[in-house]
């Protein structure tokens, strides 16, 4: 009876962020510094439009929804496998320093390549997994205790260590670019939504369709894994393997994220919290939550960066630190 509920209780947390989503996406498609009505949209998702009307919606404004999605829920999720596995609710691939070290790579590859969207939109991603990867390690190492697991203050302290630390390299490589490439990194450190075309997410949704579906196949081993790490053993889950494989799945979401979307932090933090009080810590329910709420999260943030000073606009990566940052003191000051 308590899982029919539950299930019944997920079911309709689903239907409804899939209605605000759908609601956003539309309200999304129509702000910019050229409006679209509802008629004018209407129209040119009938194919009526005029042919400045299909370049806005199908040029401009929907690659950059997709991308803004795809990113929302990679991040989200990747949050939620890291506060499962580290047992810390303050876990966020940005705020323990995944995505610094994904920008740090990032930066490597503007400084020693020709940047060129043929080619840089591909292998940006695999440059960020790279750092991303090297970061975790380093990290997780060193929070690491011999008998007794990872510890999540540690981790934490050395997340935000670490961040610092590569943000220094950054800003050091970045004041080296030429005028065209510091812009462009600048504008992703910021977190503004660049890829505005097909191509960026033809190059994200790979990394998306492949990893979220093993993600929410390893539910299971997440609720395990947030017990006690003995208990896990003795439920036959080989810990250190299965968090692993979890670390290097929530990295490379995170990394491939970021790579196209500018370095967003906080949608990882906020979004699987906001899941856990709507369905519980079941991951089997809150995985597909908090991508769903993540989506939401940055579409929205990047909705209201270019309806507030369009057409520059705020980089949605600030609207959410806005929100994330007055958040993360809040949980560090309850935790």
């Amino acid at each position: 009876m308590i899982h029919a509920k539950q299930r019944a209780r997920v079911r309709l947390a689903v239907i409804i962020a899939l209605l605000f989503l759908l609601a956003l996406i539309v309200v999304s498609v129509a702000t910019g510094f050229v409006s679209l009505s509802p008629e004018q949209l209407v129209r040119t998702l009938l194919g009526r439009g005029t042919e400045k009307e299909e370049l806005i919606l199908y040029g401009f404004r929907l690659p950059r929804i997709v991308i803004t999605v795809l990113a929302g829920m990679g991040l989200a999720v990747s949050g939620s496998i890291l506060q499962s596995i580290t047992k810390n609710p303050l876990s966020d691939p940005g705020v323990l320093g995944i995505n610094a070290g994904a920008g740090f790579m990032v930066v490597v590859y503007v400084m020693f390549f020709t940047v060129e969207s043929s080619t840089y939109v591909y292998i940006l991603p695999l440059f960020a997994l790279l750092g991303g990867i090297i970061t975790a390690i380093f990290i997780y190492t060193m929070a690491h205790k011999k008998g007794e697991g990872v510890d999540p203050t540690r981790l934490v302290l050395i997340g935000v260590g670490m961040a610092a630390a590569l943000n220094g390299g950054i800003i050091t490589l970045t004041s080296r670019l030429g005028q065209e490439e510091a812009s462009f990194f600048a504008n992703w450190m910021a977190g503004r939504i660049w890829g505005d075309d097909w191509t960026f997410v033809l190059a994200l949704l790979p990394w998306i369709l492949v990893l979220l579906p093993i993600a929410w196949a390893k539910s299971h081993v997440l609720n395990t894994l947030h017990l006690h790490e003995h208990v896990s053993i003795g439920l036959g889950v080989h810990v250190e393997r299965e968090r692993r494989l979890l670390i290097l799945i929530a990295v490379a979401l995170s990394s491939a994220s970021v790579a196209v979307s500018g370095g967003i932090a906080f949608v990882g933090l906020m979004a699987p919290h906001i899941a856990r009080s709507l369905v519980g810590p079941r991951h089997q329910g809150a995985l597909p939550i908090a991508a769903l709420i993540g989506a939401i999260l940055l579409l929205a943030a990047d909705t209201i960066g270019r309806a507030m000073t369009d057409p520059i606009g705020i980089p949605a990566g600030i609207v959410v630190s806005i929100i994330g940052a007055p958040y993360f003191m809040y949980l560090m000051a309850k935790k």
